[in-house]
């Protein structure tokens, strides 16, 4: 950055702080960690750190952050879905949300009802994510590759009302699974859905064909009228930041998944924060997301951060493919780039990488799982990203908590996740004594702040499980914190895989291979995989007298569990390594698949 734009930049915020807090108080509050930059001294005499606290939390509703853009870049692109060909500025975009709003509010939804968007990355899921907010109706993400057993679950854990999905994506047949669990749809007249098994599920939206039983889209983005604008302006006027937004799932240990329940001043602040870390303030910027929107990367690092801070979201392809993510950065003049680590490998392997025009990128995000090392020096160099930065955080924590600033060094980029986020504690915490670690000692991350869930939906003891009474949130990562607030995460107190950015929970798919009439017992490991990151291996003791194949348990998954938990390598085994006390060593055992399966 030139100097003279940053001592501006430095002055005015120096100002802005003094503003809020007269006298030295406001000075001292500043130096801690400086204007969101990185700490040029110590801040740390242990395992305990705190952002800095003087860029203020916003008390704004989703809609009132996507108003107030609109005000300020009215013409300026706002989405763009290459593969649909949809382009909205900000102000059609404002347009079409009221509308749908409107719309939902017309076919019998009202504030605190949920609606479930099931289905890859499209313009309406976009449209949904802030048509639900703008009418207080909680939007769930549901994981556009649920089967009918999952999809199921989370319909009746939330109770959704309604439900949104196209009808088909690539092998997914929505409609078709929809009806394996609600068979009364084909008979239902639109919005009067009465279902034995989702009881409070009434309403279904399909993107594109007119089914049986469903609204389709246009129907209702042209339901709502002059009354119903209205009414979405009283309901508007009700509205609180600290109501919840948006359930994101997240599979749980016990294998049953768990509502993360996140409220607008969750995603609303960090989206800000977010785009604060990555001067988004400074300059216009076009990023492309190859990234899901069921995922909070997608949600909040995409379409959150494009409503704070009016960057043009650019999404290359409805679900990953990594050669429309260079298409999109060279053909759209994408300046930043956001996505897992397993995406930039994909794109950097793509055969042709040298023929894509990249010479508008500046920088992006890594974030989802984490990131070695060599690939991170590899994204810089040939993909010429100099102001490219890790993020860490979790869906509970909406997401980001740590996160580089784009002049740190090479070593901060490849060793650690960044540095703590404004208005944000952190502590690692000796598992066995419960005490905060010395610095640079390895223990379990806790997490305080804004950025905290409200709780798992329905779910108070789940949600003591992982938030203290005094409201620190326990990760599962054992980390590292040094003295300049930076976190290096070591591993995970739990046995979570994480499969290319998607969090997979081993006793999820332990529990469903059980079912298998020929399986006595079964183990579920990650095993390491230069692409994926882990790639899910299961360890299977057979009954005795029996004999299985791989592909017959292959087979067995198949439209039954989602095809990113079915596992890659299938090993059959007659016992497991153990501890004196009979317990499973499941490190030990990862260990043997590694070296048997020469990963």
């Amino acid at each position: 950055m030139a100097g003279a734009a940053w001592l501006r930049l430095l002055a005015r915020e120096l100002v802005a702080a003094l503003g809020k807090s007269p006298g030295l108080r406001g000075v001292q509050r500043v130096s801690a960690l400086h204007i969101d930059s990185p700490p040029t001294t110590p801040i740390a005499t242990n395992s305990y750190i705190r952002g800095v606290t003087h860029i203020p939390l916003l008390t704004k509703t989703m809609g009132q952050c996507l108003e107030e853009t609109v005000h300020r870049f009215p013409d300026r692109e706002a989405l763009v879905f290459c593969q649909d060909g949809v382009r909205k500025t900000f102000a059609q975009f404002m347009q079409d949300v009221d509308q749908a709003a409107a719309g939902l509010l017309a076919i019998g939804l009202k504030k605190g009802d949920r609606l479930g968007m099931w289905g890859p990355n499209k313009y309406e899921w976009a449209l949904m994510q802030f048509a639900t907010a703008q009418a207080g109706i909680i939007l769930v993400s549901v994981n556009p590759a649920y089967q009918a057993q999952e999809l199921e679950f989370v319909i009746k854990k939330v109770g959704c009302k309604a439900l949104v999905f196209p009808t088909q994506f690539k092998t997914q047949r929505y409609y078709e699974i929809l009806k394996q669990v609600c068979p009364e749809l084909e008979k239902s007249s639109p919005g009067g859905i009465k279902s034995k098994r989702l009881p409070d599920l009434s309403i279904v939206i399909t993107l594109d064909s007119k089914l049986p039983g469903t609204f389709q889209m246009s129907e209702v983005l042209q339901a709502g009228d002059s009354s119903h604008l209205k009414q979405l302006r009283e309901v508007q006027r009700t509205l609180s930041c600290d109501e919840p937004i948006n359930i994101q799932f997240t599979s749980g240990t016990t294998g049953s998944p768990k509502g993360a329940t996140l409220s607008h001043r969750n995603v609303v602040n960090n989206a800000n924060l977010i785009g604060l870390r990555m001067r988004l303030d400074q300059q216009e910027s076009r990023s492309a997301l190859p990234v899901p929107l069921y995922h909070c990367l997608g949600s909040v690092g995409g379409c959150m951060v494009m409503a704070l801070h009016g960057t043009s979201a650019v999404f290359s392809s409805s679900s990953f493919e990594g050669k429309a993510a260079l298409e999109s950065v060279a053909q759209e003049k994408c300046s930043l780039l956001l996505g897992t680590p397993t995406m930039f490998i994909d794109m950097l392997a793509q055969p042709d990488f040298d023929s894509y025009d990249l010479s508008s990128l500046r920088g992006g995000v890594i974030a989802g799982s984490p990131v070695p090392p060599e690939i991170m020096k590899k994204i810089m160099l040939k993909m010429k990203m100099q102001e490219m930065v890790v993020a860490y955080g979790t869906t509970e924590n909406s997401p980001v908590t740590f996160m580089g600033f784009p002049e740190d060094s090479i070593s901060q980029r490849t060793e650690t996740v960044g540095c703590i986020f404004p208005h944000t504690e952190a502590k690692i915490e000796n598992p066995e004594t419960g005490e905060i670690a010395p610095l640079n000692s390895p223990g379990e991350l806790h997490i305080r702040g804004y950025c905290v869930m409200l709780g798992y939906w329905e779910d108070p003891s789940k949600t003591r499980e992982v938030i203290t009474e005094d409201r620190w949130y326990k990760t599962g990562d054992m980390a590292v914190l040094d003295e300049y607030g930076y976190c290096k995460i070591v591993g995970r107190c739990k046995d979570m895989i994480i499969r290319g950015g998607e969090n997979i929970y081993p006793a999820e798919i332990e529990q469903f291979l059980h079912t298998h009439p020929k399986i006595e017992e079964v183990q579920v490991v990650g095993v390491k995989d230069e692409r994926m990151g882990e790639e899910i291996c299961a360890c299977i003791r057979v009954k005795s007298g029996q004999e299985c194949t791989a592909e017959e348990i292959k087979a067995f998954c198949k439209g039954k569990i989602s095809h990113f938990k079915i596992p890659r390598y299938i090993v059959f085994m007659q016992n497991y390594p153990l501890t004196v006390s009979g317990k499973i060593q499941k490190y030990k055992l990862r260990e043997q698949m590694e070296k048997q399966l020469r990963v």
